[in-house]
């Protein structure tokens, strides 16, 4: 920490950069840490502007999509040479911001570094629940969350009694999917990469079956086991030759709400989805979504869900890493499963 003349702080600021554009799978050495910068923790007088000193990161998939170059207007590539960006929480440390103090708790959209300068701060949620983990705000308080109540209840709108899918089920969204259907009283069924996976879906998330879909060689034959009265609704995180088993497994007026497809991301040539004509014999309505159309509905968000957090009927698994340092490895290891739960990065704990 120094000072100028004028008692401006500046401190030192690690950064994660991202060194060159991805192809096929990411890699470690696609980032890099970059130890060399500073920051200055005053905002310009007049200045609408926010810094926060980063304390939680949040690692998702659809990060994915900004480390490569393309012309997706609501994913535009990191420039190289930039830090990553990504949802994270924070602490307040100076502010112009007439509707944030020094000291305030926000969560939102912030660099992969240990202090950022936030320009559009309108844009932060301010946290005024602390009775409950800063890092939920990653995970089941903040866009993973937001996602689950919408994709589930807004777009699948459940009946009592019906049979939901989940892909990719231990992650940060289908983990809270398949408890929020279990609290409305559906059949739940979830796949996941891995044994011990498997397990905690069914002993720890209460899902009525689960299974490795890795051990599986016929995607088809394992929901036909699993559902044979077909499937209601189904939460989408794989795509691919999943969605294609999945199709012929629906229901009539069946719901999709597809969330992610991860098994695409680092295909040079997506896979084709041959079973579509069931979306028009069974009626099957799919709809992707995007947390951030549902932010302005986060009130709301947070009346049915903390409620369910402070009072133990749904319980939130998180894989932590340590350190700003370990943020590129834990990022990779999204698309190989390797993280159990909801990918979290402390970069300081207060």
């Amino acid at each position: 920490m120094a000072t100028n003349g004028d008692d401006e702080v500046v401190v030192s600021n690690k950064q994660v950069i991202l060194k060159s554009f991805v192809n096929g799978v990411p890699k470690q050495s696609d980032m890099y840490l970059n130890t060399t910068g500073s920051i200055s923790l005053r905002v310009e007088q007049g200045s609408n502007t926010v810094i926060i000193k980063n304390l939680y990161l949040s690692c998702d998939p659809y990060m994915r999509h900004r480390m490569t170059l393309g012309d997706d207007p609501e994913f535009a590539a990191y420039p190289l040479g930039s830090p990553i960006e990504g949802f994270g929480v924070g602490k307040v440390v100076e502010s112009g911001y007439p509707e944030l103090k020094k000291g305030d708790l926000v969560w939102g959209v912030t660099g992969w570094e240990e202090y950022t300068l936030i320009k559009n701060p309108q844009t932060l949620f301010k946290i005024n629940d602390t009775d409950v983990p800063l890092s939920y705000y990653t995970g089941i308080l903040g866009m993973p969350g937001v996602t689950t109540w919408a994709g589930f209840y807004e777009i699948c709108a459940p009946k009592k009694g019906e049979y939901v899918y989940i892909s990719a089920a231990s992650g940060a969204v289908g983990q809270l999917v398949g408890q929020f259907a279990k609290l409305f009283g559906c059949y739940v069924v979830g796949s996941a990469g891995s044994e011990e996976k498997v397990e905690l879906l069914k002993k720890k998330f209460g899902f009525d079956d689960a299974f490795n879909y890795k051990e599986e060689h016929d995607f088809d034959a394992a929901l036909k086991r699993r559902f044979p009265q077909g499937i209601d609704i189904y939460f989408e995180h794989v795509g691919g030759k999943m969605l294609d088993a999945v199709l012929p497994n629906m229901r009539t007026f069946g719901r999709i709400a597809a969330c992610g497809m991860i098994s695409q991301y680092n295909l040079e040539h997506p896979e084709g989805v041959y079973n579509m004509t069931n979306v028009v014999t069974k009626r099957i309505r799919i709809q992707g979504l995007l947390a951030f159309d549902y932010f302005p509905q986060y009130a709301k968000f947070l009346e049915v869900v903390l409620p369910s957090v402070r009072e133990g009927k749904v319980v939130y698994v998180e894989d932590v890493a340590e350190g700003l340092e370990n943020a590129p490895a834990a990022l990779v290891g999204l698309f190989s499963g390797r993280n159990v739960g909801k990918q979290v990065v402390v970069v300081a704990r207060e």
